[in-house]
This record gives C-alpha cells, structure tokens and sequence, in this order.
C-alpha cells in the first residue's frame, strides 16, 4: 500500500469479502467490526461476544446464541484481532477506524443499532430481576456495565423509534435496577459539573431519569405516557423541572413548563426553586422563561436567605441581574441570614476569571443607580459593600462606591478591621489578586479620612496584616508613612519583623534586616521567635536570611518548649527549612517540648516524609523516643494512616511494633478500625516474623485493647502465618488489665457514619 487511497481500497474488499461469507458468519462479522468502531471505550471479549449475542425482539439472554471469541475472529477475516498488551477486541490497524469513522454508509445507523442491543439486554428479565447493588453484578453479566453506561450516549447520536421504546421499558422502575446504579455514577462524573453518586439520588423517577439522560426525543414521548407526577421530588426534595434546570437543559425545560400542573416554586432540600438555581447558573434562557410564566414567585430565599437576585449577583450574572430588577415585585436590598445584600455579594465575588470581574461590576453599577439600595448596608460581621470590595482586591468596585458621599471609607467591622485592613491583608496568592489589593490600598490611602494605621481588636494594623501576608508593595507604601507607626506590637506580642517572616517575602524581610532597630530574635508572648514563624513558608529566603543573623538563636525554645526544628517538622513547607537547621551545631534535633515530643514525633504525624527521612539518617535521633501521653513516633504515624512513615520507621534501627501507645495501647491496636489496611499488614507481618501462633501475636500486639479482635486483623495475622507455615487458632477476645492486673473482657463499640451532601 504506497498511499491512503491504495489502504481505503483493501479495506473495502476486506469487508465485500467479510459480506460475502452469507448468513451469520457475515452478520457476526459486520457487527463485530461495527461495536469496536464506534463502542465508547474498548470492548474486552467476552463483553463483545455477550453484545453479539443479543438477539432483538427477544424476552432473555439466550446463551446458545452467544458467539466465542474464536467465532469472531474468524468471521472477521483478519480485520478483528485482540490485543497482547490490554486483552480488548480492536481492529487490525487505526486506519481501518479511520477509514470506517470516514465512510459513514458502510453502517446504517450505528449508534442506534447499538443503543437497541443495550436496551434489549438492559430490559431482559434476567438483567432486571438483578440485586440493584453493584458490587453483586455476576460474571455471567459481562456486557452489563457498558450496555448500563453507554447507551445513553448511543441513543443521544441516534434514537430511532425502537430506541425510544425500549428507553420508556427501561425506565418504569428504573431506580430500583442495577443498570440505573451503573449509569448513575459515571454519568454524573463525566457529565455535570458536580458530584453526585448513586446513593444519592434516591427516590427518583423516570421523569428525573429522563432529565439526566437529556433527550429531547425520550423526554416528549416518556411526558405523553401521562403517568408521571410531574411534580414528585427525589431525596432532595428536587423535581425533573429542577433538575432540568439545574444540568441547563433548556428544551426540556421548556417542554416541562408547558404541562398542567407543574409547579416551578417548589423548593428542595435547601430552600433553591427553579428560578434560584437558574440565577445561580447564569441560564438567561431559563430565567425568561420564568419571568415570562404567571405566578412565578421571584423573592422565594434559599435557606441561607439568598434570593433569586441575591445569587445571581453574587454571581456576577449582570443580565439575569438587569431582568430581576425591571420587576416591581422584587426587592434590589434584601438581606440574607447573615445580612448580605445582592450590592454586597457582588461586590465581594470570589472568583477570579475576568468575565466574572466584569459582570460583578456590571451588577454593583446596576444596582448602585437605585435610590432604594443602601450603598453602605451593614451585615451581621459589621462589614459594608465597601469592606468586602477591598477584601477581595477588586479596585473598579471600590472606586465606584468611594464616588458616593453616602460611603463610609474607614467603618470597622465586628473584628474592627477597616477596608484598609482587609485590602491589607488580602489571603490570595494569586498575581492579580495581590495587584488588585494594592490598587486598593493606594485608593484608600488617598482619601484624607481613611486611618492609615487603625488597629482591630487584636492589635493588628494594616502594616501588620500586609507584612502578614507578604504584600511587599503594600508594607512599603505604609512603611514611608509619618502616620503609621512601624513599632506597633499586636495584643499576642508579634512585632512587624514576626509578621513578616511567617509572611515569607525576602522582599520585607531584607529591608526590615537592614534597619538598626529591628531584634530578630525578639519572640511574642507565646516565646515564638521570628525564625520559628519562618520556618513554614515554602521560600527559604528568609529562614536562611535569619540564620545569617550572629544574634539570632536558631534552637530557642517558646513557652510550650517547642523549638523553630520542632514547628518546621508540623508544617507544609518545613523540609527546606529543616535541611538548614539540622546542618548547624547548636540546633539539638532531639529537643523535647513539654509534651514531651521530640521533632520527630511531630513530623511522624503530621506525615512529613521527607523530614522523617532526614531525622532517622542521623544517630542522635531515637526513632523509640516516648513522649508524656505514651506513643512513639510510630505511633503517631499509624494513628494518622501515614503508611509510608510507619514503613521508614520499621525499617528503622532498632523500632517495635508493640512499643509505646496512648494509655498502653501499641500502634496496630490504636490502628483498629481506621481502614488502614497496608498499616495493618506492615505491623502484623513484622510482629509475625518473630513470633509464632495468632493467639501468641495477639497478646502480643493487643495486649490491652478495650475491643474485641476484629475479623479483618485476625484475618491478617492468620493468613501471614500459614504463609509460614504455621497454623494455629486464630485469637477472638484481646484483654485488657483489670484494677487488680488481672486480664479482663472490655465491650466494644464500633459506629461508623458518613454523611454526604450534594
């Protein structure tokens, strides 16, 4: 073959050759090659040869109709082979796909056909008569997941009527059946934009069903069966409409409206109607249609108290904004539970992507021209429009409410933190976010009445709070202030130099170095010293900076005995600290704070590998240190699931498994019932390495466990013991000392509950 027209051509007598083999062995052929074209994902054997073996038109699964692999293969002459690496059917060469996928008349109606084999198999009574738990699907089902996942998808190409038949068979019952459980998840993790699982979504309908599918062509045909109460919720208290309106499915949205009798005001679970969700989504199209509807009610509050207008502002959805406020019968300043209005959500929008900026402006300006909106409302944390706008760094918002002379530029909140203070010390990170709150800060300052150096409730000034944070553009426009005092103490004893060395800018650290008066080595109320503060911030600068200093002491100790190596292993970013630290003399990477932990115990359980790491290369580090509750390091470790530290730790000099725990209990005991499994088979297997029964390893390792021995770790330890080759009876009751040492029989008490919410 020297070109792409020379492979169409084999291609094509390849398959007049495969039509040419007559009857079944033709059918199997065609249909095989069709299934892996145009399938979802790959198709493993015995899923394409259950698929082919479905027969339209029938009641069961009939297994004599189902071909083998074998059978396939060669009836696809070549064309059809499996593959060495994955085991799933593919075709001989991608360009066969190509040229298929190129030359759409060699299979009529693909999708369509394929949506009828899943549907069939999905309403066989074999399939339906299934325990709806997924984890019971038997091995004899192999082609339920796909035909339960895709077949939507392949209906949504192509639903002929048989199709659309089969779909309304289907769905009668649909969330009581296995295949509705398979489609759930996947569905909803592939298709929306929110998480949602099968257990979820209980009590739903067809109707609902309908809805997440999203086919105009089911929908229409599914609402004619006038069988539905279009009204019925789910477990959240949601309808169809609602979910329609939620997943943007304007057509059917349109289509529910037109029913008799469907109400658009019932609220779920959360208090959100039909038109709440639309204004929250910024669905223009759904909204009119709301509006344009009699009897629609617009001021129905969430259970946060947040109007339809309320979410669309905070949502910067200025159109939906502009359509809410031309009606009289909506109130522009409502205020929700916390006392927010519209005016202060969408001056305080959190996100930052540029078209949801602009429409936030577009919403407060909108809302700024009516006499009935205080431009200055004050919520329940005392914080205005104004506070929120500089919080968040947004400087055309801030502009436009300074314009006004009902604007009070330097009102404290509950924490008396002015917008000053709250521009000061903005928490994102982000370039922009930072430069918008500089242009913040610099606006403010500009103003005559605004108190440049107004402290809140904790002592802290917006110099504090900038240094804080790291914002070195703005520490400098205050810092060359006459009005800002660079010596104010915060209520906690932190000076400016601590704030801004847990900060982390090199930047105000090096300048702050450079000035005669600054102590480095002052420490607040608490004794933390700048350097114990620094010791968390990713940028090493500054902690390499402090450690330069001749008159800063690298292992001092605060008023809990904790030392700046101590924090450094608790924290995120402290392993760049760590490396510095524990190359000096005088840093004593066995210090013990008053809890008697060591910094290797904190690291242990906070899951600091790397720093764990670092600690057990060195020999004046015990890996076995107790601290005053009873537990090692290892401990700690299994207490919080940090499996790859308990594994360090074992491999360790010198470090049991049955050493130390809170209140006598060894590491695996304190383990039980966490879920850590790999922990568990980690510290029954080093126990078992040395001793022999499971009755033996339980005393052992459970020797005052105040529970029963679960079945799961006896499973462990029996198991690990016939591996080496002894048996022995497997331990049921662990004992614990009596008041008089005697063992005696504890009760247990094992509760788990989970809670979720969509």
């Amino acid at each position: 073959m020297s070109n792409g027209q020379d492979a169409g051509d084999v291609y094509t007598a390849n398959l007049e050759r495969i039509r040419g083999q007559g009857g079944d062995r033709a059918r199997l052929g065609m249909e095989a090659i069709m299934w892996i074209a145009y399938s979802e994902r790959p198709l493993n054997p015995d899923e394409l040869c259950q698929a082919l073996g479905v027969e339209i038109g029938s009641l069961d699964l009939d297994g004599d109709s189902t071909p083998s692999i074998r059978t396939i293969l060669n009836c696809g002459l070549g064309l059809v082979t499996v593959d060495s690496s994955s085991c799933d059917v593919r075709l001989v060469h991608f360009t066969l796909q190509e040229h298929i996928l190129a030359n759409p008349t060699l299979f009529r109606s693909p999708h369509s056909m394929i949506a009828e084999v899943c549907l069939t198999y999905l309403n066989f009574g074999c399939i339906k008569d299934l325990s709806p738990d997924p984890d019971s699907v038997p091995l004899t089902a192999p082609f339920l997941e796909y035909a339960s996942s895709y077949w939507v998808e392949h209906a949504r190409r192509q639903a002929s009527t048989s199709v659309i038949s089969l779909v309304l068979e289907l769905l009668d019952g649909f969330n009581a059946q296995i295949s509705y459980k398979l489609l759930i998840p996947g569905w909803f993790e592939d298709s929306v934009p929110w998480d949602a699982a099968y257990d979820d979504l209980r009590e739903c309908t067809a109707l609902h069903a309908g809805v997440y599918f999203g086919v105009l062509e089911i929908m229409v045909p599914l609402l004619k069966m006038d069988k539905w109460d279009v009204n019925a919720t789910d477990s959240y208290g949601r309808t169809a409409l609602m979910w329609a309106t939620r997943m943007g499915r304007d057509a059917i949205v349109k289509v529910l409206l037109e029913l008799d009798g469907v109400d658009p005001d019932i609220a779920d679970s959360y208090g959100m109607t039909v038109l709440s969700w639309a204004a929250e989504n910024g669905d223009v199209g759904i909204v009119e249609m709301l509006l344009g509807r009699s009897g629609v009610s617009l001021e129905i509050a969430d259970k946060g108290g947040q109007t339809p207008l309320s979410l669309a502002a905070e949502n910067g959805h200025g159109e939906i904004v502009r359509m809410l406020l031309e009606r009289n019968d909506v109130n522009p300043d409502t205020t929700d539970r916390d006392g927010r209005t519209p005016l202060s959500w969408a001056a305080g929008g959190v996100n930052w992507r540029s078209d949801y900026k602009e429409g936030c402006e577009r919403v407060v300006k909108a809302l700024l021209e009516r006499n009935d909106v205080d431009p200055d409302s004050v919520d329940k944390s005392g914080r205005t429009p104004l506070s929120w706008a500089a919080g968040r760094g947004r400087g055309e918002i801030v502009g436009m409410l300074l314009e006004r002379n009902d604007v009070n530029p330097d009102t404290t909140d509950r924490d008396g933190r002015t917008p000053l203070s709250w521009a000061a010390g903005g928490v994102n990170w982000r370039s922009d976010y930072k430069e918008g709150c500089e242009r913040v800060v610099k606006t403010l300052l500009e103003r005559s009445y605004v108190n440049p150096d107004k402290a809140d409730k904790s002592g802290r000034t917006p110099l504090l709070w900038a240094a804080g944070y790291g914002h070195a553009g703005i520490v400098e426009m205050l810092f060359q202030r006459n009005d800002v005092n660079p010596n104010t103490v915060d209520e906690s004893g932190r000076t400016l130099f601590s704030w801004a060395c847990e900060g982390g800018s090199s930047r105000i650290v090096r300048g702050l170095l450079e000035l005669n008066d600054i102590n480095p080595n002052a420490a607040d109320k608490g004794g933390r010293t700048p350097l114990s503060w620094a010791v968390g911030r990713p940028d090493r600068g500054v902690v390499r900076m402090l450690l330069e200093q001749n008159d800063v002491n690298p292992d001092k100790a605060d008023k809990s005995g904790r030392t700046p190596l101590s924090w450094a292993a608790q924290v995120l970013y402290g392993q760049q600290s760590t490396k510095m630290l524990l190359k000096r003399n005088d840093v004593n990477p066995e210090s013990v704070d008053q809890g008697g932990r060591t910094p290797l115990s904190w690291a242990a359980e906070s899951g600091r590998e790397g720093f764990v790491e670092m600690l057990l290369e060195r020999n004046d580090v015990n890996p076995e240190s107790i601290d005053k509750s009873g537990r090692t390091p290892l401990s700690w470790a299994t207490k919080n699931g940090h499996g790859k530290i308990v594994g360090m730790l074992l491999d360790s000099r010198g470090v049991h498994p049955d050493m130390g725990g809170q209140d006598g209990l060894i590491p695996l005991s304190s383990d039980i019932g966490s879920g850590h499994d790999d922990i568990v088979d980690m510290l029954s297997d080093q126990n078992n390495a040395s001793r022999g029964t499971a009755d033996e390893i339980s005393q052992t390792l459970f020797p005052s466990a105040a529970m029963p021995w679960p079945d799961e770790i006896g499973d462990v330890l029996q198991c690990s013991q016939r591996s080496r080759g002894s048996t022995g009876p497997r331990g049921r009751t662990a004992k614990s000392p009596g008041p008089d040492g005697t063992a005696e029989n504890m009760p247990s008490s094992s509760a788990k509950s989970k809670d979720g919410r969509l």
